[in-house]
């Protein structure tokens, strides 16, 4: 739920995938489908496996030493890796104290699943693409009753979720169902910088993501909204260019390594024609990178391309300020981005993987939907 509550915010899925595609977790699909619950409109989300059947987990009784290898091994961002090692070291540490061995001995069933995986580190990924910089969490609901888990039955909520919910605001509800569960317990705990938005925040937009079992008498959603301080200086950073020349290496390498730097952490990566020694026509690599990222972006562009030096340097950035929304156009929904300069929105710029897919719905071309969500966000109150 946290994962289609953050979908439903505006991330691209296709983002999201490419970013978790260097976990090594074999074949798995993220799909992400709009649904309705009681007159609300969200997003459900569903991690396919598949050489399995729809409704297998597939469990490996992974330890939390083996799901902390795997992500670290991965080319996701280091802050992302660090916030998913956080919540696992949460899960893992509640596990530990109730059965009473160490967190690195903690063998997690449901957890260790291929597609609690994905939907918890995925949910990390999430929170980092859409930028969020701190996480407000408000009174979680406890429902009643027996839940099945690996051990057996158990009263809800969980032993593992009561323990990760310590020092966190509950409220008691009349549902016969498990609410939260222990790793949206570790999400939240993790994530929580308050329990309400600061003052004088302002609303861009609310995501709906659905549970996958209907309530009593509640909706079985998760609500996340975003918010932006109203009229905020421009944001300001530093960031390194990375750049070297390369005049012995091919198209389809250079396109390779592009990609994998992007997936690296990279906030930009591009390529200028240029002359070099000889006469020779070469390329001009260029890679934006967050300070922390350098030295693995380094190892990639040394392993993968030609060159036997890396020039950088330190930039200063103004960043506007940008919040995601979904216009409805004569083609389907199409999300677009917003930038804001000095609280005045300026830059309009919609998903193209959005304006493809609906392009090939109609049989109309790109441009054409484009320009319609142009348009329609030009129109939608919330994104002026």
């Amino acid at each position: 739920m946290i994962l289609a509550a953050l979908i439903d915010l505006g991330l691209s899925v296709d983002n999201l995938r490419q970013g978790l595609v260097s976990l090594d977790l074999g074949s798995f699909e993220i799909e992400a489908v709009a649904c309705e619950s009681r007159h609300l409109r969200g997003t459900r989300v569903f991690v396919r496996l598949p050489e399995h059947g729809h409704g297998e987990h597939h469990h490996h009784h992974r330890t939390f030493k083996d799901i902390r290898e795997t992500i670290q091994l991965s080319a996701l961002p280091l802050p992302v890796q660090e916030k998913a090692l956080a919540v696992f070291q949460c899960l893992a540490e509640a596990e530990g104290r109730i059965h009473g061995i160490a967190a690195d001995e903690v063998h997690f069933h449901e957890v260790g699943a291929v597609d609690s995986i994905v939907d918890m580190v995925g949910a990390c990924l999430a929170l980092n693409r859409l930028e969020v910089g701190s996480v407000s969490v408000g009174p979680l609901p406890l429902g009643h009753g027996i839940i099945q888990c690996a051990h057996g039955a158990y009263p809800s909520p969980a032993p593992a979720t009561l323990e990760v919910l310590a020092g966190m605001v509950v409220e008691s509800v009349d549902e016969p169902f498990e609410l939260v569960t222990p790793t949206g317990a570790a999400l939240l705990k993790t994530w929580k910088t308050s329990e309400r938005p600061p003052a004088g925040s302002r609303m861009v937009r609310t995501g709906y993501g659905f549970g996958h079992r209907e309530l009593q008498g509640r909706p079985n959603l998760l609500r996340a909204t975003l918010f932006a301080a109203p009229d905020a200086a421009p944001a300001t950073d530093t960031c390194l260019v990375l750049e070297c020349n390369i005049d012995d290496t091919t198209p389809e390498l250079l396109g390779v390594l592009t990609q994998q730097l992007m997936a690296a952490g990279a906030l930009d990566v591009f390529t200028t024609a240029i002359q070099m020694k000889k006469q020779r026509p070469g390329i001009l690599l260029t890679v934006l990178s967050p300070a922390d990222q350098k030295n693995a972006l380094l190892d990639l562009i040394f392993r993968e391309s030609t060159t036997f030096g890396v020039r950088e340097y330190v930039a200063h950035r103004t960043i506007l300020d940008r919040t995601m929304t979904e216009v409805s156009t004569p083609y389907g929904p199409i999300h677009v981005k917003i930038g804001h300069w000095q609280g005045e929105p300026v830059t309009r710029a919609p998903e193209m993987d959005d304006c493809i897919l609906r392009a090939k719905e109609k049989n109309v071309s790109v441009r054409a939907v484009y320009e319609a969500a142009c348009e329609a966000a030009r129109r939608k109150p919330d994104a002026s």
